[in-house]
């Protein structure tokens, strides 16, 4: 089977490395509109549940990435001064240029042929092949091209964000809560490698308005958001990669295939960064599409139906908690007048994945202290 994949992120370089070390005898081909080198964001996590699928289903993909990742088991808050620890949470980072550099030398390896710089720019292009894997991103041409056929809604959640890096190492994934008297503001970041950081930061719409960033330029809008987070930025400057102002946008389809196209990762959907899912999602679309033609080599349509039937619960899952989770950033102002143990309780439990029940087992510490503030009635 000859297989044309549309963008050469994760879940293209993955999905095409898969199959050609499993089929060395097909043709796959991976075009991608932007040079081998480029990149957008700094780093991508993995939780340690992600990294558990990887290793069992990917062992040898899983111990290929390891090595360059920086990992912890704890998350830090910082509510305005406050710090809470809440232990147990692991996660892994790693830059996201490193992944994909790791990825297009394994698909390579392999004999995928890697076509940068190359635009595609209509689907006939590709009438050669038996099947295309849109895994173009959120612009992703084949979803665009057919969008009534995949039931495509896309729309963009209320707040605005912005990804920077920073030289300033942190020892955990942090959030770091600030109130300033435009509004308040929150920071995601996280250590990528020994020296660099992401650092996204977020605030509503009404903050950002208030800030006057309309106006600003990129200098003067990194310089007022350095100023924001000084303490957490420990004198670092923020570094600017393609960084704007943003609102995330939501991505979903009714269905996942038409003729002998199939969408995977950002081109199929979307999960909001603050569960830090997005990459792990693409993999395991990409893992569970092979798994899907194996199963049907030779009924095209029968393996793209079997590949959405095995893969929705799971994805519908996750986004519908990742949905969850950006409604509670939506209103984190809210919460910060919180007290700090019940503000972290509100943010551990915000998508609805973890109770009381399962953080008792996750974070012994963390549970200790805040039932020991919140002691239990007295038997009658």
């Amino acid at each position: 089977m000859n297989i044309a994949i549309l963008g050469a992120g994760p879940a293209g370089l993955y999905a095409a490395s898969l199959w050609k070390r499993r089929h060395p005898e097909a043709r796959v081909d991976v075009f991608e509109q932007n040079a081998a080198d480029a990149t957008f964001g700094f780093g991508v996590v993995f939780s340690d549940q992600a990294m558990g699928f990887l290793n069992q289903d990917d062992p040898e993909t899983a111990q290929a990435i390891a090595p360059s990742m920086q990992s912890w088991r704890n998350i830090t808050l910082d509510l305005q001064g406050t710090r809470i620890e809440i232990d147990g949470v692991g996660f892994s980072a790693i830059g996201r240029l490193a992944l994909l550099q790791l990825l297009q030398a394994r698909a390579g390896a392999a004999g995928v042929n890697l076509r940068f710089d190359r635009q595609i720019h209509a689907l006939d292009e590709l009438d050669a092949y038996h099947l295309i894997i849109a895994a173009d991103g959120i612009n992703s041409l084949a979803r665009r091209r057919f969008a009534e056929a995949f039931g495509t809604t896309l729309e963009e959640g209320t707040n605005k964000f912005i990804w920077y890096g920073t030289s300033q190492p942190f020892a955990t994934l942090s959030q770091t809560f600030v109130a300033t008297p435009e509004g308040p503001f929150n920071a995601h970041h996280y250590r990528y490698a020994p020296g660099l950081s992401t650092f996204i930061i977020e605030c509503t719409a009404a903050t950002w308005q208030a800030c006057g960033f309309a106006s600003k330029t990129e200098a003067e809008t990194r310089a007022f958001c350095e100023g924001i987070f000084a303490e957490a930025l420990q004198g670092q400057a923020l570094i600017s990669n393609k960084s704007t102002w943003r609102q995330f946008p939501f991505l979903a389809n009714a269905r996942w295939s038409h003729r002998n196209i199939v969408l995977i990762g950002d081109a199929l959907h979307s999960a909001h960064f603050s569960i830090g899912s997005g990459t792990r999602l693409a993999m395991e679309d990409a893992l569970a599409l092979v798994k899907a033609l194996e199963g049907e080599p030779h009924d095209l349509a029968a393996a793209l139906q079997a590949f959405e039937a095995a893969r929705r619960p799971a994805v519908d899952k996750l986004v519908a908690a990742a949905k969850t989770s950006a409604r509670w950033y939506e209103n984190f102002g809210d919460h910060m007048g919180l007290a700090p143990l019940d503000f972290a309780m509100s943010y551990i439990t915000r998508s609805g994945r973890i109770d009381p029940a399962r953080l008792r087992a996750l974070s012994p510490n963390f549970m200790a202290l805040y039932e020991a503030a919140h002691p239990a009635p007295p038997k009658q």
